[in-house]
């Protein structure tokens, strides 16, 4: 909050559609400048909000969007902490459903919003949806309670009319202004008339511990996708990669895999050099459960540890920030099994 009452919100442009401004003579894309940005979307007087912008120079396109630009980003947002109510990224829509999980690790007990939206059409075309993206996305990074307290204290994404806990989001559309969804978990708010907040599904912060952000990533990662007639040779060639530090692999149904003995020698294997492998399923919507078949049972032997309904996203993003931390795979486990940051729902027993 500034010296005149107003929330303050760091608008972080990393890259991405929604900064992209045409030039109405040429027809060129231009990239992000925010001044530029305010001539076409000129709402962002009437919040009465006081916004400032960092711009990553050079821009970063969605697909190029690497673990060390996440780190950047929460370097941004750490560094800028105590100065601003809340935090908008402006990002790529191909890989946003990682960035955002990343981000949900990285920034321990956050305490405000950070809210990542983008667009299927550059703010500059007359049909985008960036400019109600963006203007939700701050509204909400600005939103406080009747106590004072931010509504929605966590890493989201915004994304047609809805507010998504951003380790439970995936992209599932490349063309339809409906690009993301969350399957496994339900909104954390709708726009509509008025923003609706779902306050009983809202993660808060625990306020006897401090924000602390992390920094260390690693990315010796690889995801065997299972499917009909998987040949030993190119599971041995995926499992070949040098350095390989955990194995996600992409089940069928609840955590099914193909009863080919092989293929759980194999596994074993890995295990026994300590690789983590970690069981999630290629379905959208549902949760692993291993010990419904005996397929999954036989995964367990193997070593695999269950990855519930998390996404292929979170579960990249979480292995990434466990190994990153220096836990051994004795550590690693328990907590791949613990909901970090609303990442995966925990049966009841």
């Amino acid at each position: 909050m500034n010296n005149n009452g107003q929330p303050s919100i760091l608008l972080i442009y990393t890259g991405g559609t929604i900064g992209m401004i045409e030039n109405p003579e040429t027809g060129a894309l231009l990239n992000f400048d925010f001044d530029q940005f305010q001539h076409y979307v000129p709402e962002l007087k009437r919040l009465h909000l006081q916004i400032h912008s960092y711009t990553f120079d050079p821009p970063i396109d969605s697909s190029d969007m690497e673990p060390k630009h996440w780190v950047k980003i929460a370097q941004v947002i750490a560094d800028n902490y105590e100065k601003y109510d809340g935090f908008v990224v402006l990002h790529g829509t191909d890989t946003m459903a990682f960035t955002a999980s990343a981000l949900s690790f990285m920034l321990e007990n956050l305490a405000k919003p950070v809210v990542i939206t983008g667009a299927q059409l550059p703010i500059g075309k007359l049909r985008t949806d960036g400019k109600e993206n963006l203007l939700t996305s701050i509204e909400i990074a600005a939103a406080r309670n009747s106590v004072g307290e931010p509504m929605v204290p966590e890493v989201c994404i915004f994304f047609e009319s809805m507010l998504m806990r951003g380790n439970r989001t995936t992209k599932i559309n490349a063309e339809g202004f409906n690009a993301f969804r969350s399957y496994n978990y339900p909104p954390l708010a709708e726009a509509g008339i008025n923003i609706k907040y779902d306050t009983l599904h809202i993660r808060r912060p625990n306020p006897d511990a401090p924000f602390r952000p992390h920094y260390s990533l690693e990315t010796g990662i690889f995801i065997l996708t299972l499917f009909p007639g998987i040949q030993k040779e190119y599971v041995e060639a995926v499992i070949g990669m040098k350095n390989l530090r955990a194995l996600i692999i992409k089940t069928y149904g609840s955590g099914n895999a193909p009863q080919k003995p092989w293929l759980f020698e194999k596994l074993k294997e890995l295990d026994s050099r300590g690789v983590i492998l970690v069981n999630i399923t290629q379905c959208s919507k549902g949760t692993v459960e291993m010990r419904r078949y005996e397929t999954g049972r036989l995964l367990l032997q193997a070593g695999a540890v269950n990855g519930y309904d998390g996404t292929m996203e979170s579960t990249v993003s979480k292995l990434m920030f466990l190994l990153g931390q220096g836990y051994s795979k004795d550590e690693i486990l328990p907590l791949l099994n613990t909901s970090i940051a609303g990442e995966i729902t925990i049966p009841e027993e």
